[in-house]
């Protein structure tokens, strides 16, 4: 008994916010499905990404080396950018953007099954709660 209880707790928990859930859920299944915001999101990784790689660590690197004049700070040029720092290849904006892009269409996939399963769940939940009660009461006799 104790054990079954364990069990329909956290069914319990997970039946009352399901119908709120589901709807509020609609919107987020149907941006990560759209091809255009997808691509929206992609994009604007790529540009952040493509943005930060060029952006100049030199004052940085320098304020670093007078802080520590033995850090390998002090031997980056003044002019480095934090892609050549990195030592990236010029094509990485573009492979995090096409992850980005990926990834939004699997977090589709994954969004619409459980939006798809909710109404189940909800019930089994919802049927597991009354077994649940049922076996509470005919412990109780």
């Amino acid at each position: 008994m104790t054990r079954f209880a364990l069990i329909a707790l956290p069914l319990l928990a997970l039946a009352a916010p399901l119908p709120a859930a589901a709807n509020e859920m609609q919107g987020a299944v149907a941006t990560l499905n759209d091809p255009v915001a997808q691509d929206r999101m992609a994009d604007t990784i790529t540009a952040m990404v493509g943005a930060l790689m060029q952006m100049q660590v030199g004052p940085l690197a320098k304020a670093v080396a007078q802080i520590d004049p033995e850090s390998d700070a002090a031997y980056i040029p003044p002019d480095a950018t934090l892609g050549e720092v990195t030592g990236r290849d010029p094509e990485y904006a573009e492979r995090m953007g096409a992850d980005v892009r990926a990834g939004t269409r699997m977090a589709g996939h994954a969004a619409s099954a459980l939006a798809a399963y909710a109404p189940v769940l909800k019930d089994m939940a919802r049927d597991f709660a009354a077994q649940w009660e049922r076996e509470r009461e005919a412990s109780r006799r």
